[in-house]
């Protein structure tokens, strides 16, 4: 028998538009929808099997049984709260190693993970090996483009994401005339720009810079933007918005690009050294 791709799927439009790619490329699938993060409802027209990644032993007897050798992991997944999680006896064996891992931050946690998964004989994947056109190309997107001042702010932000990157706090950041206005913490991207828009969005101008963190697995949690990332940004007043290409994902990128020319915003995929 041949083997399957398992898609492990946290929260968001990311997982399902993965499935579609492999499906448009007659790979043979097996969701796996996160009790707790995806909407289950949204899975129901694909070959899917929902899990509780407490429940460690039985995840791994899903992928077993489903003849499942590759996984890819997308969507969003909130940080749990330890002290209330319900682990299986195998979910057990790695609460201390994930509690370790976890106060090192988000990438350490889910670098445990990979590495459990892999020496449990699994092969984990970048989404790009299933839809490379999910990433974000080099270049302006859209009609808009970033002028001397937006460019200025999008070095600035590069620059203070990398100084950042070794401390494992966030992905983004809002540079405004080379001013940080706010930095990506555990609220995510969404909280960041209505923080923006609740304290600035008076203000004109201004440039969402998103990139990977220094020496980031990017296997997983690489940095995605969207329609609600557009919208978000129009209403912090920011001028655009800035992503790595090749290491960013945009979710649906013919909706993004038209909404970020409906709004004026301009969308720029910068490669290394741009920043």
């Amino acid at each position: 028998m041949t083997s399957r791709l398992a898609i492990l799927a946290g929260g968001g439009d990311l997982p399902l538009r993965l499935a579609a790619a492999a499906a448009a490329q007659q790979r043979d699938v097996l969701t796996l929808p996160i009790e707790g993060a995806a909407d289950l409802a949204r899975y129901r027209h694909l070959d899917a099997s929902p899990v509780n990644i407490t429940q460690v032993a039985r995840l791994l007897a899903t992928l077993r049984d489903g003849r499942c050798e590759e996984i890819v992991m997308a969507g969003t997944i909130d940080r749990p709260d330890f002290s209330k999680l319900k682990p299986d006896w195998r979910g057990l064996t790695l609460l201390p190693k994930a509690l370790a891992a976890a106060r090192k931050g988000d990438d350490a946690l889910l670098r445990m993970l990979i590495d459990f998964l892999e020496g449990e004989g699994f092969r984990v994947l970048g989404l790009e090996t299933v839809a490379a056109e999910l990433l974000a190309p080099e270049g302006v997107l859209g009609r808009r483009s970033p002028g001397e001042d937006d460019r200025a702010d999008i070095a600035r932000g590069s620059a203070v994401l990398d100084a950042l990157g070794s401390l494992d706090i966030g992905q983004a950041v809002v540079v405004r005339a080379g001013r940080v206005l706010g930095i990506e913490a555990a609220e995510g991207t969404d909280a960041l720009l209505a923080r923006i828009a609740d304290l600035f969005g008076a203000e004109a101008g201004g440039v969402l810079v998103k990139l990977p963190k220094r020496d980031q697995e990017r296997r997983i949690d690489l940095p995605t933007v969207g329609p609600q990332t557009i919208a978000g940004a129009a209403r912090a007043g920011l001028s655009g918005i800035a992503v790595a290409a090749g290491a960013s994902v945009i979710v649906d990128r013919a909706h993004t690009v038209e909404a970020a020319d409906v709004a004026g915003l301009f969308l720029i995929g910068i490669g290394d050294g741009q920043g």
